[in-house]
C-alpha cells in the first residue's frame, strides 16, 4: 500500500506532519510496513494540541517566579519519623493490617535504562557492588515477600502484596524476562503485573516530528506522569479492583533504600484518611537541586529549585529548619478512589512539561545529524502532577540516611548518587540495625569501633526509637543484611546481641558470616 494516495497521508497532510513519508520510496516493504504500523496507531492532531500547550506553558510560566504564592506543608498534615515518634507503632501497625487484609498494592516506576550508568539494560536490573551482588530489582522483591511474612505472622492470616511494574517500550521485554529468569525472586508470578508507558514523539521547535532514519520516528516514554494514561488504557485499574486494592504504593526504581509498602507509611495515610500522601526527605541545603513538596496558590504541588529565588529557598522557620524543607523522593501513596478519579477524571488536564535536548535526526539527504546543542523537545508529565487534584493530602517525613539513595549517575570523582554512594547508603543502614540490635564491629586490631547517639528511627519494628546508634566513623563498615531476614532492622537481636564482627558482615538465611578477603 502506498500511503501516499491512502486516508493516512491525508491525515498526515491534515496535521501538517507529510514530512514523516518524504523516504517513503527508499525504505524496503518490511521497513514501510512497519512505519505505517508506527503512524496508523498515533493522534496527529492530539500530539500537536499537546505541543501547542506545552510550549505555550514553558514559555509563559517558566520565566516567572512564584515566590508569594508559596505556603510551606501546615503541620497538622506532617507526619515525621521523628518528631512523631509516640505515633509510630500505631501508624505501622495500622499498616500492617492493610497489608495483612491484601489492601495494599505496591506500584513500581521501572521504565528507565540505565543509560547515564553507561549499560543499555533496565537500571532495575543494575548491580551496585553489594557482598550479596544483588540488584535493585532483587532486594525491592525480597522487601515485599518479608513484608507479605511480617504481615501473615501477626496476623494469622495468608496475604498478597500485588506488584505492578510499569516499564517502558525500551525495557518492557528485558525486565519480563529477567523475573521469568530468576523464577520471581520466590513471590507468586500471578501477582506480579507488568504494564507499559505510553511513548510520544519528540519535535523541532516548529512542532515537526523528528525522525531519527528514514522510517523511524524519534520516540521518548512520556514521563512517569504517563503512569496514569497506562492504568487506563492497559486494564490495570480493573485488576486492582478485582483483587480488592484500596490503597497503592508508588515508588521509583532507583532508590535503593526505598522502604516498599513501608507500613507506617501507609498505616499514617490510611488513620489520616488521606486519599493522597507524600513521602519527603528534610532539604537542608537551600541550594539543593530538589523538587520540594508545598502549597501553591492552596494547592499542592511539587515546586522545582528553578521556580524559586534564592531569597525563598534560604527562608527559615522559627526552629531553624528551612521553611521549603519538605524534599520530593518520588514515593507516594494514593487511595484506589482518588486513583481511579485521576485515571478516568483528572488525566486530560494534565500538563506537558518540556523537556529541551539533542536530538539526533535525518536530514533532507538522508544523512544522520547529531546536533551539538538542543534541536527539539520531549514531552513528558511528572507523577506528582495530580497532588493538586487530592481532597485530603498529607506528607510524611523520613530521614535521607534510611530510606533515600537514588542511583542516577556513573561512577567519577566527586560525582552523585552513583553506584559507591548507593552501595555505601545500604551498607551503612545495615551496619546501623546491627548497633542498635546490641551487636558491635571491631577494627583489624580487634578494638571495638565507638558507636554514638543519632537522632533518628531506625529499626522501629522492635525498637521505639530511644535506642538509636551508628559508629563514631565516617567510614562505611561493610555489612549487608538480606531483606528476607529483616525488612527495616527488625528480628536481629537473637542474631547479633552482645557480639562483637569484624567487616565484611553478611546476614543472610544461613546465618551470619564473617567474609574475609579472598570472599570466603
Amino acid at each position: 500500500m502506498d500511503p501516499n494516495a491512502s486516508e493516512l497521508a491525508k491525515r498526515l497532510a491534515e496535521a501538517g506532519q507529510s514530512h514523516l513519508l518524504q523516504f517513503w520510496k527508499e525504505l524496503d516493504p518490511e521497513e514501510q510496513s512497519a512505519l505505517t504500523l508506527d503512524l496508523q496507531g498515533m493522534d496527529f492532531q492530539e500530539i500537536n494540541g499537546f505541543f501547542e500547550k506545552a510550549t505555550e506553558t514553558s514559555g509563559s510560566s517558566k520565566r516567572e517566579k512564584m515566590d508569594a504564592r508559596l505556603e510551606p506543608v501546615p503541620r497538622e498534615v506532617l507526619g515525621s519519623v521523628t518528631r512523631d515518634r509516640e505515633s509510630l507503632k500505631d501508624w505501622e501497625e495500622a499498616g500492617l493490617l492493610c497489608i495483612s487484609q491484601s489492601k495494599v498494592a505496591v506500584l513500581l516506576l521501572a521504565g528507565g535504562q540505565g543509560t547515564r550508568l553507561g549499560v543499555s539494560y533496565p537500571k532495575g536490573m543494575y548491580d551496585v557492588g553489594l557482598p550479596s551482588h544483588k540488584t535493585l530489582f532483587q532486594i525491592q522483591a525480597e522487601r515485599i515477600f518479608k513484608l507479605q511474612q511480617l504481615a501473615e505472622q501477626k496476623h494469622k492470616i495468608k496475604c498478597c502484596l500485588p506488584w505492578y511494574i510499569m516499564t517502558s517500550g525500551r525495557t518492557m521485554q528485558s525486565t519480563k524476562d529477567y523475573f521469568s529468569r530468576h523464577s520471581y525472586f520466590g513471590l507468586d508470578k500471578n501477582n506480579i503485573i507488568f504494564f507499559q508507558q505510553g511513548m510520544l514523539p519528540a519535535m523541532d521547535y516548529s512542532g515537526k516530528i523528528i525522525l531519527e532514519n528514514k522510517g523511524k520516528l524519534a520516540m521518548a516514554p512520556d514521563g512517569n506522569g504517563g503512569l496514569y494514561r497506562a492504568l487506563r488504557n492497559q486494564g490495570i485499574m480493573d485488576d486492582m479492583e478485582r483483587r480488592g486494592v484500596e490503597f497503592i504504593h508508588v515508588y521509583c526504581v532507583d532508590n535503593i533504600l526505598v522502604k516498599v509498602a513501608d507500613p507506617s507509611f501507609v498505616g499514617f495515610c490510611v488513620k489520616k484518611g488521606a486519599d493522597c500522601g507524600a513521602k519527603v526527605v528534610e532539604k537542608t541545603n537551600p541550594t539543593e537541586a530538589v523538587g520540594v513538596v508545598c502549597k501553591v496558590d492552596g494547592r499542592y504541588r511539587v515546586v522545582e529549585y528553578s521556580e524559586i529565588t534564592l531569597a525563598t529557598a534560604e527562608k527559615r522557620s522559627a526552629d531553624g529548619r528551612l521553611m521549603f524543607n519538605a524534599g520530593n523522593v518520588a514515593n507516594h501513596f494514593f487511595s484506589f478512589s482518588f486513583l481511579r478519579d485521576v485515571v478516568h477524571k483528572y488525566e486530560p488536564e494534565l500538563q506537558h512539561h518540556v523537556a529541551q535536548k539533542k536530538i539526533p535526526y535525518v536530514g533532507t539527504e538522508g544523512q544522520l545529524i547529531k546536533p551539538d546543542k538542543p534541536n527539539g523537545i520531549k514531552m513528558e508529565k511528572f507523577v506528582f502532577d495530580i497532588f493538586q487534584f487530592a481532597k485530603t493530602f498529607v506528607v510524611y517525613e523520613v530521614l535521607r540516611e534510611d530510606e533515600f539513595s537514588p542511583l542516577k549517575n556513573a561512577e567519577s570523582q566527586d560525582a552523585k548518587d552513583t553506584p559507591t554512594t548507593a552501595r555505601h547508603a545500604l551498607m551503612s543502614l545495615h551496619h546501623r540495625w546491627v548497633l542498635n540490635a546490641g551487636g558491635h564491629f571491631i577494627d583489624e586490631n580487634g578494638r571495638q569501633v565507638p558507636a554514638i547517639p543519632r537522632d533518628g528511627a531506625a529499626g522501629r519494628f522492635t525498637d521505639d526509637g530511644s535506642r538509636n546508634l551508628k559508629d563514631g566513623t565516617d567510614l562505611p563498615i561493610k555489612c549487608e543484611i538480606s531483606p528476607l531476614v529483616s525488612y527495616g532492622g527488625e528480628g536481629l537481636e537473637e542474631l547479633v546481641k552482645g557480639r562483637e564482627f569484624h567487616a565484611t558482615l553478611m546476614i543472610d538465611g544461613n546465618g551470619v558470616h564473617e567474609l574475609v578477603k579472598n570472599g570466603v
